[in-house]
């Protein structure tokens, strides 16, 4: 379904067309989520609203950034756009927003793929500057990850009057690695034994493989779910995770709950998410399952194996291990 034009509004300020066409480009020709498009749109009000002050189009002071209006922005407006008025906008997201390498980074997608279809789709540029727009460099970092132990005592802890729901949801994070939007969609209709179909990233359809922890989970949720459900409206009741009105519960309330059960663990609040469960389950099958890399790429959906290659590098005990075991370990003479 093509997006309206007159009803795309951010802080009550109409879209320019360009933007619109654009994002309804990514929706229906190369098929992006509503997450990306979403993620786009607030990449590019940003940009055009930091042009118009770095310009010096927008002069009233005393408007909030937010508030600065980018309907007006044309054609002519894009063909006067400079590669230093990009470099401009990553000094400004450095500076003045404290983005972090990996924020910036994604702007950076964003205005390639932007300007790329503004040139070679839409035919309003006669050649894409983005295309020497680099992307700030990113310090590899090892994946934040709870060990087999302190995942036990987050199961532990789980109580209260959702403690099926939460205790299968957790479950679900710890054993298959899903991504929390693709939880928070999972239906019923798409669980038959031991295989779940989900949507993941990119609305590209994935098979998860269920394995014992988690089929008795979703059971034992089931059979308390089941109380309640002529109460949970029709356009919900395939929905497996409710909340406590009986529609399907948000990510938001996924996040809750898992801070609320990390903190109740004596673990750190502030550095385990949804997200970080994910990285357990596919540190833990990557340490403990003898799964190789090629196959975790598909558990966790990941198009680029370059993604997935993080988890080899976080089994520090593991490279010590082998080191040891050479042979020539005890040949040393003194």
């Amino acid at each position: 379904m093509r997006l309206d034009f007159g009803a795309i509004r951010e802080n009550g300020n109409t879209l320019p067309e360009c933007m619109v066409d654009f994002l309804n480009y990514l929706e229906t020709i190369k098929g992006k989520s509503s997450n990306t498009i979403k993620g786009y749109k607030v990449d590019l009000t940003m940009f055009f609203r930091f042009l118009k002050l770095y310009k010096g189009i927008h002069k009233d002071d005393t408007m909030e950034f937010e508030e600065i209006s980018i309907n007006d922005i044309d054609n002519d407006f894009l063909r006067k756009i400079k590669l230093t008025d990009l470099y401009a906008f990553m000094s400004f997201l450095e500076k003045y927003r404290d983005n972090s390498a990996y924020a910036r980074a994604r702007k950076v997608a964003t205005l390639r793929s932007f300007f790329k279809y503004l040139h070679v789709k839409a035919k309003i540029l006669d050649e894409n500057l983005a295309l020497e727009l680099e992307k700030p460099k990113i310090d590899k970092r090892n994946p934040a990850y709870l060990t087999l132990e302190e995942s036990k005592k987050l199961l532990s802890v789980i109580d209260g009057p959702n403690q099926a729901r939460d205790y299968c949801v957790i479950t679900l994070f710890l054993n298959c690695g899903l991504r929390i939007s693709e939880l928070c969609s999972i239906n019923i209709s798409k669980i038959k034994g031991d295989i779940l179909t989900i949507i993941g990233k990119g609305n590209k359809e994935r098979t998860v493989y269920l394995n014992k922890a988690c089929i008795k989970a979703i059971d034992n949720y089931l059979k308390v779910r089941n109380e309640y459900l002529d109460k949970i409206p029709p356009e919900h009741r395939d929905v497996l995770f409710l909340n406590k009105d009986k529609k399907g519960i948000s990510k938001r309330s996924i996040e809750v709950m898992v801070k609320k059960y990390i903190g109740k663990a004596g673990l750190d609040m502030d550095k385990y998410t949804p997200h970080k469960l994910r990285h357990t389950a596919a540190t833990l099958m990557y340490k403990h399952g003898n799964v190789d890399i090629r196959s975790l790429q598909q558990i966790l959906g990941h198009e680029n194996i370059s993604t997935t290659q993080i988890y080899t590098h976080v089994d520090n005990e593991r490279l010590r291990e082998a080191v040891k075991s050479n042979p020539l370990s005890d040949e040393y003479e003194e």
